[in-house]
């Protein structure tokens, strides 16, 4: 007898339904799952026979086949286990109802009939819901992140039997839901503050910038100077996410399985910060069945980098693309597989190997040639693309024993919030287009227009600073969110003079 359940994968950041056939024939006892299952899969028939005994049901004893369909695309987890001991059930003549047509099934069995949880949940669900499916059976602890998806009846089972009573008919499960714009909001925060912050106002200045116009920045100074601190911050200045957004980054978080136990979504900007010890793999990606690396998890938030040249280089150099597409593709023989890597890049490191070199209170022991091996380690093309470089001096101590808070970053946020508004009002018919760092050379020529004062400035500085065409073009975009942070439609020469600054030592780390 033949059966068939619906159930799904994932591929990139996108569910992909899967068919789970099965077919109970007369012959030895066999069990064989076909449709290019990969190991965890093909162990998958264990759990399923060890589940459907311990749960009371007699497994059939006949020759056995599950087909994965569509057969060309490769089945990677454990999620199949619930649909096919369903199936199997189903095969079997054990359920009768044709319930198991109508809903998708994901879920690993433990031996003793348990649904544990799976990753991925998220965009599953939303593949069954595009499937025109009425209902999806989730393992429980993954309820919250199914009922994100409005407009399917999220099922969630602690045991195999629960699902075959509900599929049967015999027993109807209730269903779960929860509001999900309510879960965004009451789920946003932070533990940190920019009020926190004592002096550094300069340094207050750029990061508002990067914030209102999505621009990358560097921090150049010696150590305890509070360049990790600031960067920390910078995440709690950014617009709160949207529930389209907030989506977005839930689905890879979900991929991955870091998503929080306590959270249906990420709600907050996601900040980011491997260690120096990171691999190319693990910084954007890849793998035998390719996941998301830190580049995609810090989508829509901030990817911090401390001691950039503790990096090796050729981990630094594959932040290339993601810096100007807003997305890493990782290739494999027979697959191609894209995830979103659209966020802020912040960087930090000191101007020298002891990280005192132009202090004035400690003295440099670093040599010139150390100092230079250590300015090698880091990529011209790479600095490029960093908008905002700034210098981050030692704080004074009538600064540090300032009793004083700072402006705290709700304060920050709003005026970071108007300056988006801006943005997203002018570009508001543009596609992937969100805010001035984003902007290409047709919009940088229609809205970034200069004075003829303006033009004089920036011909002198792109002489003097030795300025390649990127730079020139970054300039220009900050110059723009400068503007829309005074709220002024065209760029003046001020404008310009406070964006040609942040450039200043970014020909060198030393600069």
């Amino acid at each position: 007898m033949l059966a068939k359940v619906k159930s799904c994968t994932v591929i990139g950041v996108d569910g992909i339904p899967i068919e789970v056939e099965v077919d109970i024939a007369l012959g030895l006892p066999m069990f064989s799952t076909v449709g290019l299952p990969e190991g965890a899969v093909r162990e998958s028939k264990d759990r399923v026979k060890a589940a459907i005994k311990n749960s009371g049901y007699d497994f059939p004893n006949n020759r056995i086949t599950v087909n994965l369909a569509p057969a060309d695309v490769k089945k990677s987890g454990s999620g199949y286990d619930l649909p096919m001991a369903i199936g199997i059930l189903a095969a079997a003549g054990l359920i009768k109802d044709s319930r198991h047509n109508e809903c998708c099934l994901v879920g690993e069995l433990s031996l003793d009939g348990g649904v544990r949880p799976v990753s991925g949940i998220l965009p599953m669900t939303l593949a069954a819901k595009k499937q025109g499916l009425k209902g999806i059976i989730v393992p429980e602890a993954n309820k919250s992140e199914a009922a994100i998806v409005n407009g399917i009846e999220v099922i969630p089972v602690t045991f195999l039997h629960q699902a075959v009573e509900h599929i049967a008919g015999l027993k109807d499960m209730t269903s779960f839901s929860i509001d999900s714009l309510t879960s965004l909001s009451e789920s946003r925060s932070f533990d940190v503050d920019f009020e926190d912050v004592k002096g550094q106002e300069h340094v207050k200045r750029a990061l508002e910038i990067a914030a209102s116009g999505g621009h990358n920045i560097l921090m150049k100074g010696p150590p305890g100077s509070g360049k990790t601190m600031l960067a920390r911050r910078l995440a709690t200045i950014l617009p709160e996410l949207s529930f389209e957004e907030a989506l977005e980054t839930t689905k890879i978080y979900s991929i991955v399985g870091l998503l929080p136990s306590d959270r249906a979504l990420m709600a907050s900007r996601p900040f980011r910060a491997p260690h120096h010890t990171i691999s190319d793999a693990g910084l954007i990606g890849g793998g035998t069945n390719p996941k998301p690396g830190e580049v995609s998890l810090a989508h829509n938030g901030v990817l911090f980098l401390d001691e950039l040249p503790e990096f090796k280089r050729h981990v630094l150099e594959v932040l290339r693309q993601p810096l100007e597409d807003g997305t890493v593709t990782i290739a494999r023989a027979n697959t191609a597989v894209c995830f979103p890597a659209r966020f802020v890049l912040a960087v930090a490191l000191n101007p020298c190997p002891c990280g005192y070199f132009g202090d004035k209170r400690n003295q440099c022991t670093c040599n010139a040639s150390q100092i230079k091996h250590y300015e090698s380690r880091l990529s011209g093309p790479l600095l490029d693309r960093i908008d905002l470089h700034l210098n981050v001096p030692a704080l004074p101590f009538q600064e540090m024993n300032n009793r004083e808070k700072g402006e705290s970053s709700r304060i920050i946020r709003g005026r970071v919030v108007t300056a988006r508004e801006i943005q997203g009002k002018r570009f508001v018919n543009k596609k992937n287009l969100f805010c001035n760092s984003q902007m290409g050379p047709k919009e940088i020529e229609k809205y970034c227009a200069l004075d003829a004062v303006s033009t004089n400035l920036l011909e002198k500085s792109f002489k003097r600073l030795k300025l390649s065409a990127r730079a020139y073009h970054r300039i220009l975009k900050i110059a723009r969110t400068i503007a829309d942070m005074d709220n002024l439609q065209s760029i003046s020469s001020a404008h310009l003079a406070e964006a040609i600054q942040y450039r200043r030592i970014g020909t060198t780390v030393n600069g």
